[in-house]
C-alpha cells in the first residue's frame, strides 16, 4: 500500500574541495553554527534547521563508483546546476557579512519585480548562493 504522505526534504549535500575550510566559511559568511565535523573531516553539517545543510569532498568512493567524478565548474563564466538560498530579514547586511567573510560578490541586493529584495555571492568552490528576504505568500480568496 502506498504512502500518503509526501517524504520530509532531509539534507542538502554540497560537494567541496575541503570540507573544514568550507565549514568555516559558512559559518563566519552566513552566522550558522556547526553541528557536526568528524574527525576525517569528510563530512559537516550546520545547523540550518529542519533541513540539513551538509559538506563532503568532491570525490567519495560511494558515489564516484555509480555516477563518476563531481566537476566544479573550470571558470569563473560556468556555474553549477545548483543555487544555495537563504532568507533574511536585513538582506543587505546579510551581503555585506557574506561579502567581508570571503565571498565572492556576484550581484548586490536589490528588490525584485516580484517584490523580494536579493542579492547574489559565490562561495570558494564557485557555488552560488543567493540571499534574500522572506517572501509572503499572497493572500488567497476561496
Amino acid at each position: 500500500m502506498a504512502s500518503n504522505l509526501s517524504p520530509a526534504f532531509a539534507y542538502t549535500v554540497v560537494y567541496v574541495r575541503d570540507v573544514a575550510k568550507s565549514v568555516a566559511f559558512y559559518t563566519s559568511a552566513f552566522g550558522y553554527n556547526v553541528r557536526r565535523l568528524d574527525q576525517s573531516q569528510k563530512w559537516a553539517e550546520l545547523d540550518s534547521g529542519p533541513t540539513t545543510i551538509a559538506f563532503t569532498p568532491l570525490h567519495q568512493r560511494e558515489t564516484d563508483a555509480l555516477t563518476g567524478e563531481v566537476h566544479l565548474p573550470d571558470s569563473k563564466g560556468e556555474r553549477n546546476p545548483v543555487e544555495i538560498c537563504f532568507d533574511y530579514a536585513d538582506v543587505d547586511g546579510a551581503y555585506r557579512r557574506a561579502v567581508d567573510n570571503g565571498a565572492v560578490p556576484v550581484s548586490a541586493p536589490e528588490t525584485k519585480n516580484w517584490g523580494q529584495k536579493v542579492g547574489y555571492v559565490r562561495d570558494m568552490d564557485g557555488i552560488v548562493v543567493r540571499l534574500g528576504s522572506y517572501v509572503n505568500e499572497p493572500n488567497k480568496t476561496a
